[in-house]
């Protein structure tokens, strides 16, 4: 039975550094252009060729480094990773092996309010391979554009315990590199990539089972997806008597499967060796302090800072720091208003529910949206009627005051006018009111919800419910 069972992954995440060229040539590294027009001799492995390091590339490492806890090598090398395989026309990647530059770093996690550390083994700096499409009669082309687009791979320990911690882990990631800058990690366009080494073993159990490897994961939806099915096959696998191979698997995202691909490798395999054509990456203590010096509030410190100056839950604050945009927005946002923390819900609630998957660009201005929680905070306008005019704003951006006013969907807050209103709703509503005169406490609820209907949704529903009640004790006399 799974239950008797724990997961064990480690994860291998590959980001694409936004540098204008590729890592060892003058290449462009631009998205989308037609296959094979963004090459050269270089970084397809022409005989005679010599790679030069891209120096930006060496600083965007050190910058992920700094800002995931990790110790910054003064000295590193590259290496070569060989392998045979289309996509890589020299059949090496220059990779970097036993000396990375970034190594012993750590994440914090928020997952079900609590929070787990995930240690980080290395980050090392190494080149992409091509592209592989398989055409849908068979055969496949290649093409080389990606070749030698510059990436950082982010090692983790195997820490991670469920689908949730490795998209929580991923996300935190994410965040962290938009934060400094070192990629755009657009996931649909794979600049930010993950793969997911999985084991099973009886819970308590110490040893590690053996693994497999999913590859290429470039959505969370798919991660978690991954990880479910891959945890139930092994488990099963398990029960059943089997033995796991070490292997790689493809995840199938219309079928939500794995399946094995060849057989996994170990390090021995690939047979690395320094390369002979790259010097060795010396990198002094003042130039790591200069680069630190440019690193802004990270997610954990904004998370902190909003827990403190907001009184945001770990939760809230940790769901609005994951996307750097977001957390700009709220800032602006916050900075006009003293209702904070109705700004924090708003995000958190109707914000996320609307905002297509992995977008971060709300159509409503930060001074709007602050003046509709200043609206909610002064009692203008209830939850339900803010909501209604979130959604026109989504629509048509423009001063929610004026909106307001225009609409005439101000809250109605005379004691007087409500009373009126209640006192016809009790009238109309008999069989509700006996109910709650013997006993039956949720009799109030539908009460309510007749009166908040009679004022179209714009009554004060605080105020509504203390004259409802008034009005039914009256009645008990």
């Amino acid at each position: 039975m799974a239950k008797n069972y724990e997961m064990v992954i480690g994860l291998e995440v590959h980001v694409e550094l936004k540098t204008k060229s590729k890592i060892f040539c003058s290449c462009s590294t631009e998205f989308g252009a037609p296959p094979n027009t963004h090459c050269c001799p270089v970084c397809t492995g022409m005989p005679g060729t010599l790679p030069v390091l891209n120096g930006q590339v060496v600083d965007y490492a050190i910058l992920a480094g700094l800002a995931t806890n990790c110790k910054i090598a003064n000295y590193s090398k590259q290496d070569r990773k060989n392998y045979f395989y289309p996509d890589l026309p020299k059949a090496y990647q220059i990779s970097q092996y036993d000396l990375p530059l970034c190594e012993g770093g750590w994440l914090d996690i928020e997952v079900g309010k609590q929070s787990h550390r995930i240690g980080i083994t290395r980050i090392h700096i190494e080149e992409d391979a091509g592209k592989l499409v398989h055409k849908p009669g068979g055969g496949t082309l290649i093409d080389y554009n990606r070749c030698g687009v510059p990436l950082i791979e982010i090692v983790s320990e195997p820490d991670i315990r469920s689908a949730e911690q490795a998209v929580a882990y991923v996300k935190k990631l994410r965040a962290i590199m938009l934060y400094v800058g070192v990629s755009d990690c657009k996931m649909n366009e794979g600049s930010l990539r993950c793969d997911v080494n999985l084991s099973v073993r009886p819970k308590g159990a110490e040893e590690f089972g053996t693994r497999t490897e999913m590859k290429n994961l470039n959505s969370f939806n798919s991660i978690a997806r991954a990880i479910d099915y891959e945890y139930k096959r092994q488990v099963a696998a398990i029960e059943a008597g089997e033995t796991i191979i070490q292997e790689t698997r493809r995840f199938d995202q219309n079928t939500g499967k794995t399946s094995s691909m060849r057989k996994k490798e170990d390090a021995n395999d690939y047979r690395y060796f320094p390369d002979p054509d790259l010097p060795p990456i010396i990198t002094s203590d003042e130039k790591i302090a200069a680069l630190k010096a440019t690193i802004p509030p990270l997610p954990d410190e904004r998370k902190a800072k909003y827990m403190d100056e907001y009184a945001l839950s770990a939760y809230d604050a940790e769901n609005i720091v994951t996307q750097k945009e977001i957390a700009d927005y709220f800032e602006l946002a916050a900075s006009k208003t003293s209702h904070v923390k109705l700004l924090a819900n708003l995000i958190l609630t109707e914000v996320f529910r609307k905002l297509p998957p992995e977008s971060t660009e709300i159509p409503i201005s930060p001074e709007h949206m602050a003046a509709l929680c200043t609206l909610m905070g002064e009692g203008r306008v209830n939850s339900n009627t803010a909501k209604q005019v979130l959604a026109m704003l989504w629509e048509n951006d423009t001063d929610p005051i004026a909106l307001v006013q225009e609409k005439g969907l101000e809250q109605i807050s005379d004691e007087n006018k409500l009373t009126e209103i209640v006192n016809a709703v009790l009238e109309k509503n008999e069989k509700s009111v006996a109910d709650y005169l013997k006993g039956k406490q949720k009799a109030i609820m539908a009460l309510v919800g007749q009166c908040m209907a009679a004022t179209k949704g714009k009554g004060n529903p605080v105020k509504l419910q203390s004259i409802l009640m008034e009005e039914l004790e009256k009645l008990k006399k």
